[in-house]
């Protein structure tokens, strides 16, 4: 299976070496080209502003939202998840394909990243999985489709981190940079099931 990887800017490889631990083809994406063969696609975290902007310099939008609507899995993680919705109350390019509203750096800055183990529904194992959050965003609201995955506490409630609308998947924190890979297994299975 082949599937790519935005690599415009930000946390890309970290994705690309969980993939090939677990035997995927892990295909940089930067041009529109790059995404023939993908069975699906990971937008990474980084800065969702410079990776929309490289994006619409790239003309790759219009190719991910083909690829979302063709029925192709798209995940994002942190930037990607803000990248991916349709509301992030400010202008900035998106691809505005998940129905979520997004809180910006909702824990706030650097230095107020945190690790939290968290329950998520849908992915194998009773063992909560390891969630690191660096300058996160939230899911505020969701429309009507989406599935919540997981929360966690923020101000004594519990805020989305993950979520799910058919073959959309977002994640608030970075699967990538812990070594659980259930995560990336969890998408897999999304891409095969769509093949």
């Amino acid at each position: 299976m082949r599937i790519g990887v935005l690599a415009l800017q930000g946390a890309f490889i970290e994705h690309e070496q969980m993939l090939q631990r677990l035997g995927v083809e892990a295909v940089e994406v930067r041009l529109p080209q790059d995404l023939a063969g993908c069975a699906g696609v990971i937008i990474p975290g980084g800065e969702s502003t410079t990776i929309g902007k490289l994006a619409v310099q790239y003309h790759l939008i219009e190719p991910l939202r083909e690829l979302a609507r063709s029925g192709k899995p798209l995940w994002g993680t942190c930037a990607g998840l803000i990248f991916m919705a349709k509301d992030v109350q400010r202008d900035q390019p998106l691809l505005g394909l998940m129905d979520v509203t997004v809180q910006r750096n909702a824990f706030g800055r650097q230095v107020d990243s945190f690790e939290a183990n968290i329950s998520i529904k849908g992915v194998d194992g009773d063992k909560p999985f390891h969630a690191i959050f660096i300058r996160a965003p939230l899911i505020e609201a969701v429309g009507q489709g989406v599935d919540v995955l997981a929360r966690v506490e923020k101000d004594n409630e519990a805020v989305i981190v993950a979520a799910q609308q058919g073959n959309l998947l977002v994640t608030s924190f970075h699967p990538e940079l812990s070594n659980d890979d259930r995560f990336h297994r969890y998408f897999l299975k999304m891409a095969e099931r769509k093949a």
